[in-house]
């Protein structure tokens, strides 16, 4: 085994330069037909609007709108006064194998009041499934159903505590405003629209108070742009398959705007095409821009996802974008928004709160005269091996 692996790492190693020589040369082309198609915005539109409406109803990338595609927006005045709320959520699946059956999703949210003399202030939020709520009509839950809960209490938790406070509010999530799930998969399915529902509320509510919402991706490794400039390269030829039509395919959009945005700076505004993105209208259309959060020499893009009621306001855009730079400033040469960092803190379910859990739950229900489950041996001689961690 020892030796097949050195192999393979020796003939990755052997294949390298090449791959990185035919990288740069589609780099090279990426950035050529980026220079092409940057101000040729109505025609760009044109050919989305036709690919999918004729080739490919699930096309996914960039929609331009009226910022030209190499566009580059310096760092605005930071803010003075604002209240920046984040919140990110961590969960514990249902485990067979453990001493008790359950699942629980913990959601921390953090607040803090710039110009103000107050410390932030943190929010948690804990639901715990048990017994009959375990189980669906085809199953038990699953972890994708826990992460699709997660995700709307997060949002909701911002709705929520934006409420109580006075504007202007700037409210972050990690990952992307879209709500992730299965759409199509049976009782998963349903449980995805219902949550959609309460998800479009909550963005709303959040529209509705003016806050400046929005999802940070770090490292993102999304095509969105690159995909449309396949979109714009493809000749009608290749359209009938542009689902397959991957001329770019190794280059995203972090690698384009590294290098076309200093450090400080964000991208155009681009509004997202897709089937899913069609579930949010009007103020809630989604968009998204590149924000090089780095420094001279080391450069850093995050992908900001934010509705349109943020997109269309430039008021709320340039405080955003104020504050995303500020909050990653913080963390030194690791640029990540620092509310962000301390709201998973306060989520993050660690292994012993785990282990707390479970000898609850068990101690309640011997309580209660209750025989309560057994570990498996599995389990067990897992733990004899010393686990040390817990991760969702």
């Amino acid at each position: 085994m020892i030796s097949s692996k050195s192999e393979q790492v020796k003939k990755l190693g052997e294949e390298a330069p090449a791959r990185a020589q035919r990288r740069n040369e589609l780099f090279a082309q990426t950035m050529e037909a980026m220079a092409f198609y940057a101000s040729r915005l109505e025609a760009l539109q044109e050919r989305v609007q036709q690919v999918a409406r004729q080739h490919d109803a699930s096309l996914r990338c960039a929609l331009p709108l009226t910022e030209e595609l190499d566009s580059r927006y310096g760092l605005p005045a930071a803010l003075t006064q604002a209240t920046l709320l984040a919140a990110d959520g961590s969960q514990i699946n249902l485990d067979r194998h453990a001493a008790a059956e359950y699942c629980l999703v913990n959601v921390g949210a953090i607040q803090f009041r710039m110009g103000g003399e107050l410390p932030p202030e943190t929010t948690v939020r804990s639901e715990l499934f048990f017994d009959e709520q375990l189980y669906t009509p085809s199953g038990t839950i699953t972890e994708a159903a826990l992460a699709l809960m997660r995700d709307l209490h997060e949002r909701k938790l911002l709705a929520e505590l934006a409420a109580q406070v006075g504007p202007p509010v700037i409210a972050l999530t990690d990952g992307p405003v879209e709500l992730w799930g299965a759409k199509d998969r049976g009782d998963e399915g349903v449980d995805f629209k219902r949550y959609l529902g309460e998800y479009l509320e909550a963005l709303e509510k959040l529209s509705r108070l003016n806050v400046g919402f929005a999802g940070y991706v770090d490292k993102p490794g999304a095509n969105l742009v690159v995909r449309l400039l396949e979109v714009a390269l493809a000749s009608e030829a290749d359209l009938p398959q542009i689902r397959t039509y991957h001329p770019l395919r190794g280059i995203a959009d972090q690698h384009l705007y590294a290098s076309l945005i200093a450090p400080g700076e964000r991208s155009a505004v681009f509004a997202i095409q897709s089937q899913s993105a069609r579930n949010y209208r009007g103020p809630s259309r989604l968009h998204f821009f590149y924000l090089n959060v780095g420094s001279p020499g080391k450069p850093w893009l995050a992908r900001v996802e934010i509705p349109a009621w943020v997109a269309e306001d430039p008021e709320l855009l340039g405080g955003l974008h104020a504050a995303l730079v500020e909050q990653c400033r913080i963390m030194g040469g690791r640029p990540y928004p620092y509310l962000l960092h301390r709201a998973h803190e306060t989520a993050l379910v660690s292994l012993q709160e785990r282990e707390q859990v479970t000898q609850m739950i068990v101690m309640e229900l011997q309580r209660r005269g209750v025989s309560p489950g057994q570990m498996s041996h599995k389990q067990a001689h897992k733990e004899l091996a010393g686990k040390t961690r817990y991760t969702r």
